[in-house]
């Protein structure tokens, strides 16, 4: 099985890619879902709302940076660089520039960060993985050649689809942090750091399969920050565990 067409319609002589739809629809599935739970977090929709207006957008824009700087060689006219739907985003810059800016928000608002990390972080886990099926479409985001009966074609190669892989993760992710938040949680900042442990663990197999990856000298870059966000998750979880308890007053 191949990759199918990456342009899902043309409208007024502008192409629109797949790759997109699925971003934004992950992005809009996550705030709805993010929206829905708020209120378990002592968190209201307009607060949600508020926080996503700025998380989405520096969020896409830190992915984007993130993955031109890995590729300076690649990138060297600013209309290159703002192509974006054509493929390129990093998650891992997504996910700090996000995290970020969800820290600034909520210091501004009064808001304690852990707690709007711990809603959001599952929805984010759905997120990437309706995203990941835009590199699917992209042709892009695959792992080596293999005799796997489920891999997939590209340039007339049976591959690895390291894109389904994650993805498939990150819906077992999202269902368990979900279940996780709702029924165990009993401090802040532990729903976040568990998610920065087991997206890492995957992330640094799958990383190993990959063809396209970004390198940090010798190493994949994605596997050193995965080592380095496992050690950060588990750090957090102690930490939050022994030291930020829930209780009414700091949901």
């Amino acid at each position: 099985m191949g990759h199918p067409d990456p342009i899902a319609f043309t409208i007024f002589g502008i192409d629109i890619r797949w790759y997109g739809i699925l971003i934004a629809f992950g992005m809009m599935t996550a705030v709805l879902i993010s929206c829905k739970r708020a209120p378990r977090h002592g968190i209201t929709d307009d607060d949600v709302l508020d926080i996503a207006l700025w998380m989405l957008p520096i969020g896409v824009i830190g992915a984007r940076l993130y993955y031109v700087l890995f590729n300076l060689d690649y990138y060297k006219t600013l209309s290159s660089v703002l192509d974006i739907r054509s493929g390129g985003l990093a998650i891992h810059g997504g996910l700090i520039f996000g995290g970020l800016t969800v820290y600034a928000v909520c210091r501004h608002k009064g808001i304690r960060t852990l707690n709007v990390l711990d809603l959001f972080i599952p929805s984010v886990a759905l997120a990437q993985a309706i995203g990941r099926w835009g590199n699917f479409f992209n042709g892009e985001a695959h792992g080596g050649p293999t005799d796997l009966p489920w891999g997939i074609l590209v340039d007339g190669v049976k591959v690895h689809p390291t894109f389904l892989y994650e993805s498939i993760w990150c819906v077992i992710l999202f269902i368990a942090l979900s279940y996780y938040d709702r029924h165990i949680r009993t401090a802040n900042g532990q729903t976040f750091s568990l998610y920065l442990i087991f997206y890492s663990l995957e992330r640094f197999f799958v990383e190993a399969l990959r063809t396209d990856s970004l390198m940090i000298g010798p190493f994949k870059q994605a596997q050193v920050i995965s080592l380095c966000a496992m050690a950060a998750g588990i750090m957090l979880y102690i930490y939050s565990t022994k030291h930020l308890p829930l209780n009414e007053e700091n949901k």
